[in-house]
């Protein structure tokens, strides 16, 4: 046979199919939403602006720190993470609109650190139907912890869980007569079920109970029907503005009444706000001292908080700081082609993974990955001290 070509010669086009060939060999015909080459897209609905804007603010910047430190370092198998944050300031309406927004567009794999209770009732069905897994939501209401939901991971300790510490707390320095003040809507009705619960397992009742609008307008009404029962000690199931008006009537009325709260009163400006009538108010909290530096977990959030630029050290932020590491972890172990199934399936596995001073465990549906609840006060200064 005669040869007729001494050397191969590759046409330009072919080689641009071998190109191509390699690339998709390399990555899959069709990506999941979000994924991209080199990056991963979360997507975020919380409160920026609102009766609870400040709080919401606070535990995004916790968040925000960890995953552009992370980025810095390489981010997960090569690929950054990037969160698209959309203000619904606390309105369960706007929450959906920003949910479904992400649904339509295809444009991020995961929902990640969506805030309040009313808001993530509304949009986990939602996600739920488009397959969109739901990671490190903020809120402790039983509602979205169901043991058979899944694709949804809550981490930080129930409101139930928090009430328990407070009511146990109570009964064992032998406080019985004990007052609920709760917001009136899901958040707070949740609060009052957990607290009533706690009471009931203890052969106890609520001396009383009242509601409190979100504006704040009865609340000094609730505080003067409680406080007419006269109770050895308050729990308040509020947040935002209501709890400090709510605190600030009691004090007015009857200085010195033990009150104790969720970890959701603990911002920054909420303490500002409360000033003098702060003093001596127990608020519980869901994640370590962030000033306890002996924790490896704080040391590593203090450190990447001043190297972004932060001094102020607060529950809220180390939150977020916690809540984006778990999430990345997860990504990390879906895998370098993840798909949202995945993502849940190594969520779901995800067994004594230890932070540094922290554990989490998932695999038991919605139900929180950290126990972890401690009690805290507000000084004379108005600052949070164990």
């Amino acid at each position: 046979m005669r040869t007729f070509f001494r050397h191969r010669v590759t046409p330009p086009w072919l080689g641009s199919l071998i190109v191509a060939g390699a690339l998709l060999q390399a990555w899959p015909a069709q990506a999941e939403p979000g994924v991209a080459a080199d990056s991963i897209t979360l997507g975020q609905s919380t409160t920026l602006s609102g009766p609870l804007g400040d709080l919401g603010q606070e535990v995004l910047k916790g968040a925000k720190v960890y995953f552009d430190a992370l980025n810095a370092k390489g981010g997960v198998h090569g690929r950054s993470i990037k969160l698209i944050t959309k203000d619904d300031a606390y309105d369960a309406k706007k929450t959906l609109e920003n949910v479904n927004a992400f649904i339509a567009t295809d444009s991020v794999f995961a929902l990640f650190g969506t805030f309040g209770t009313p808001n993530n009732e509304a949009l986990i069905p939602v996600a739920h139907k488009a397959g969109l897994p739901v990671l490190t939501p903020y809120t402790g209401a039983p509602s979205i912890r169901s043991k058979d939901s899944k694709g949804v991971f809550n981490l930080r300790a129930s409101y139930a869980d928090e009430m328990e510490e407070l009511v146990k707390h109570l009964t064992t320095v032998g406080i019985k007569k004990i007052g609920i003040a709760y917001q009136n809507n899901a958040f707070g009705k949740e609060a009052l079920n957990a607290a009533t619960a706690a009471l009931e397992r203890r052969k106890l009742k609520p001396v009383l109970t009242a509601s409190i609008e979100n504006n704040a307008s009865d609340a000094a009404t609730a505080s003067e029907k409680l406080l007419a029962a006269d109770p050895e000690a308050l729990l308040l199931g509020v947040a935002g503005k209501p709890t400090i008006e709510f605190i600030k009537a009691t004090n007015q009325r009857r200085k010195g009444t033990q009150m104790y709260a969720l970890s959701v009163l603990a911002t920054p400006s909420n303490l500002r706000a409360l000033g003098a009538d702060g003093t001596g108010v127990a608020i519980t909290q869901v994640v370590p001292f962030p000033i306890n530096s002996t924790l490896p977990i704080v040391r590593e959030y203090q450190q990447a908080m001043s190297a972004a630029g932060h001094t102020d050290y607060s529950h809220l932020s180390l939150e977020g700081y916690i809540d984006a590491k778990v999430a990345a972890e997860g990504l990390r172990r879906a895998g370098r082609t993840p798909t949202r199934a995945a993502l849940v399936g190594a969520m779901d596995d995800m067994r004594n993974y230890n932070l540094g001073g922290l554990e989490v465990s998932f695999g038991k549906g919605a139900a929180s990955g950290s126990k972890f609840v401690e009690l805290t006060l507000i000084n004379a200064q108005g600052k949070l001290i164990k």
